[in-house]
């Protein structure tokens, strides 16, 4: 028993200390690299875009060798070759960096707070997300669905987290109508994504732990014929579903 225990308080260091040095090394290439996103901004977002994947690179490259955290990816010949609108579950940090890896070129929808940050917001707001005062009810959706329309119609993808804010794995929360009122006022597809990042990098959490993440990517979701409701249902019940696929595994 006592020799378990040194192992656990062992492994337990281990941890601590991978996760320490994660999270001064990332906040170094953020300090390095954000700035000149945002000295940038003067060009063109396809330059701009090109130095933040750098920044996500050299991020997926830190968790996965001082964390131990690495992902596989299902589905990904469902990604269509035009540009669309990514519903993801958001359970971390995790995967606000991977989606940038995993599709094309894309903006987030996002809380303007963060814009706020120094280093990481100046760089996030030379990459035009679109940022919603989400206290603002309908005004934020209007702010939604007409610069999500702008966005999509230069070519870029917008992702949505449907559930407003990082959910805990098995927490349920109520999915918002963003995604499908977007689909159907821009003509664009849903790709629904399930994963469990938060059961390796949990929401606020400052421990890392190793393992693989599941990434699944969904078929495209049309928006022709189809209420905002009924293509919201579709991405929330695929999604769901994927979930306790996942959590079984």
């Amino acid at each position: 028993m006592k020799q378990a225990n040194l192992s656990f308080q062992g492994n337990n260091i281990v941890l601590h200390l991978r996760s320490a040095l994660f999270f001064v090394l990332i906040v170094l290439n953020t300090v390095v690299l954000a700035p000149i996103v945002a000295l940038a901004y003067p060009l063109s977002f396809r330059i701009r875009y090109a130095i933040a994947q750098c920044w996500v690179a050299v991020a997926l490259w830190l968790v996965k060798t001082i964390c131990g955290i690495h992902y596989q990816i299902e589905g990904q010949e469902n990604i269509p070759k035009d540009n669309g609108i990514i519903v993801c579950k958001h359970q971390s940090a995790w995967e606000t960096i991977a989606l940038q890896k995993i599709f094309p070129a894309q903006v987030f929808i996002l809380k303007r707070e963060l814009l706020w940050l120094p280093f990481f917001g100046w760089a996030m707001a030379a990459c035009e997300p679109i940022a919603i005062n989400r206290s603002l009810g309908k005004a934020a959706l209007r702010q939604i669905i007409s610069q999500g329309i702008d966005r999509l119609n230069k070519g870029r993808w917008v992702v949505i987290f449907p559930e407003g804010t990082r959910v805990s794995p098995g927490e349920k929360v109520k999915y918002g109508v963003g995604g499908g009122m977007l689909a159907v006022k821009s003509g664009h597809s849903i790709v629904p994504v399930a994963h469990n990042a938060g059961e390796f990098w949990g929401k606020y959490s400052f421990l890392k732990y190793p393992g693989t993440i599941q990434v699944r990517i969904g078929p495209a979701i049309s928006p022709a014929n189809r209420s905002a409701s009924e293509i919201n249902n579709q991405a929330h019940d695929w999604i769901e579903t994927q979930m306790l696929e996942i959590a079984a595994l």
